[in-house]
């Protein structure tokens, strides 16, 4: 097995050959425990230390020799739902059987017996936490778009707290039994922007008590006790539209749903990578230097309903980025002024910007297992950039890349200094394996608007960065997220090098899935990469009388699957879920 460094920093400083952390095109977690060399960059900010580093797993190997762990796992088993019409309920089902895919390499008899363990980490993407009771939010396109507002938004938070829990009682890996190195958050960790969504997310990531609601601290204020019938009023007598599809009537719904609950934090490494939702109000709007916007964030007034065909005139904005600065919207909320409604101002639902996003990543109060500032640095802070590199085991590197496009819409892109950076960290390692991580898929790169900090720098599509990856032979994966469908993607490029694509679902639309990726060597001139999804540990089925922390995580899985409007294909097909994808070494 390959010798794994520690993720979570060391206790001697970092091996001279660290990368250190940089300003300008180049920022590079100085806290890895064993990272990479140092860059030629004349911006490099931090002395080299000549103290070895600590060499350990981020969790401790079992005495006994490694087995395969799938308890926990859809290969044990899946939420299955009952029946065909109506609200379904969940129950245990079958697990989904592993696929191997021989899309760029040929698999070789006697692998299994040969093949040795590189990496093995957990990739969560978008959770979505979510300030249910944030004035600016777009609940009322709903009028036009069923699927516009969930009625299980109230539970991002205890859905979360159980899926760390789910990836915390996991004893090893999957395949190879290998001790978890590190989780990787692949963006949209929140859902608006909000610093009490940023708040809510570190503490869920790294432990601490949660009480998930804002204005009013003695009650729920927002549209699911609005009385307005286009939303699920689930304490209320009042029939509404999720009522008459069959959604439940449960009494003391509100009031559990914003009580405070606690996550233990992850028991292992974890880093972020920044999305869209997190970067730009509503996950669209570059609208940070809008101060109505703000005032109206913290304020005291709501916008809950609007006619149908309002909804989709903004709608469209939105999905055609008509208006990628918010100032239509802005024009849209002043002119429906006096249609809101009252509720309680609260400052922690201010946006914040993506230095306050750094330093609450590099806040002690959330370092948790580790490491500090999750991947992100001081030096990240000095440069204004949001990515950065990180040495996973001595044979496999990090890459997190910001996708985000600071001019606003919800696609993404990257920058010029960003795609030199990802490409020189290639080449300073080349005789490492490296895993890619982003927000955005490929495909979802298209959004070549200029980001208003760096107006004369060009913006690049996911084509450029695929045909970038391809002139790299040791890349291994892109891990990302943002469609919130499972989709796994093989790229044999014509430059020679090739390289799987794995997209994964989210964990706030069903079926609600986190990943374990495994990272092995075959010993035949192949590379085994083993993908396997994991669900919450919350039950599969539902008591509608068990409103508990764990109550409600079970709750939130089946609100989702039953969403109206809700997709029935995210959970991607066979290929795309538990998988073996072989791959030629680079």
């Amino acid at each position: 097995m390959s010798r794994t460094r520690s993720v979570a920093g060391s206790g001697r400083g970092i091996h001279r050959r660290s990368v250190l952390a940089a300003t300008g095109a180049v920022a590079l977690s100085g806290g890895v425990g064993y990272a990479l060399r140092p860059s030629d960059s004349q911006a490099a900010t931090v002395k080299e230390s000549t103290d070895a580093a600590v060499a350990a797993s981020s969790r401790r190997a079992p005495a006994a020799p490694l087995a395969p762990y799938t308890k926990g796992t859809t290969v044990a088993s899946v939420a299955t739902p009952r029946g065909s019409s109506g609200y379904r309920r969940l129950n245990d089902g079958p697990g989904w059987q592993r696929v191997v895919r021989s899309d760029l390499a040929a698999p070789k008899p006697g692998r299994a017996g040969r093949r040795t363990a590189l990496a093995a980490f957990v990739q969560l993407t978008d959770l979505h936490i979510i300030d249910a009771q944030h004035p600016l939010r777009l609940e009322y396109l709903r009028s036009a778009d069923i699927h516009a507002w969930r009625p299980h938004e109230a539970l991002t938070v205890q859905g979360a707290i159980a899926l760390v829990e789910r990836i915390n009682a996991l004893r090893g890996a999957p395949v190879t039994g290998s001790p978890l190195h590190f989780a990787m958050t692949t963006g949209d960790n929140m859902d608006n922007n909000a610093k009490s969504e940023l708040d809510w997310f570190l503490k869920i990531m790294s432990g601490g008590r949660i009480t998930p609601n804002t204005g009013d601290p003695r009650r729920y204020e927002g549209v699911q006790n609005s009385g307005l019938k286009q939303y699920w009023q689930p304490d209320a007598p009042v029939r509404d539209s999720d009522k008459r599809a069959g959604f439940p009537h449960l009494d003391g719904f509100l009031k559990a749903a914003i009580r405070e609950v606690r996550s233990p934090g992850l028991n292992l490494p974890w880093y972020s990578t920044v999305g869209n939702h997190d970067s730009l109000p509503m996950g669209c709007y570059a609208s940070h230097g809008d101060s109505y916007l703000t005032e109206l964030a913290v304020g005291g007034r709501k916008l809950m309903e609007v006619s149908a065909a309002d909804a989709q005139r903004l709608q469209a904005q939105i999905k055609k980025a008509r208006d990628p600065q918010g100032v239509l919207y802005h024009d849209f909320l002043t002119s429906r002024a006096r249609r809101m409604r009252s509720v309680t101002p609260d400052e922690r639902r201010a946006p914040f910007t993506p230095a306050e996003y750094l330093q609450a990543h590099l806040d002690p109060a959330h370092r948790g297992v580790g490491p500090a500032g999750h991947g992100y640095s001081s030096a990240n802070l000095d440069a204004g950039t949001q990515y950065y590199a990180f040495r996973i085991s001595d044979d496999v590197i990090g890459i997190s890349l910001d996708t985000t496009d600071s001019g606003g819409h919800y696609e993404g892109s990257v920058g010029t200094a960003q795609l030199k950076w990802l490409d020189k960290t290639l080449r300073d390692n080349k005789d490492s394996y490296a895993v890619i991580f982003s927000h955005h898929t490929s495909k979802t790169m298209t959004n070549l608007r200029r980001d208003p900090a760096r107006p004369n720098e060009r913006r690049h599509n996911g084509r450029e960065v695929l045909a970038l990856l391809g002139n790299h032979p040791r890349v291994l994966a892109w891990v990302n997220g943002h469609i919130h469908k499972n989709v796994i993607t093989p790229h044999a490029m014509a430059s020679g090098g090739s390289f799987w694509e794995i997209s994964t679902a989210s964990h706030v639309d069903f079926p609600q899935l986190a990943r374990v990726i495994e990272l092995t060597d075959n010993k035949d001139g192949t590379v085994s990469l083993f993908t396997t999804l994991v669900e919450s540990s919350a039950p599969h089925r539902t008591d509608f009388s068990d409103l508990s922390q764990t109550g409600l995580a079970a709750l939130y899985r089946e609100l989702s699957l039953n969403a109206p409007g809700a997709s029935t294909t995210l959970g991607g097909d066979p290929e795309d879920r538990n998988t073996e994808l072989v791959l030629k070494k680079g």
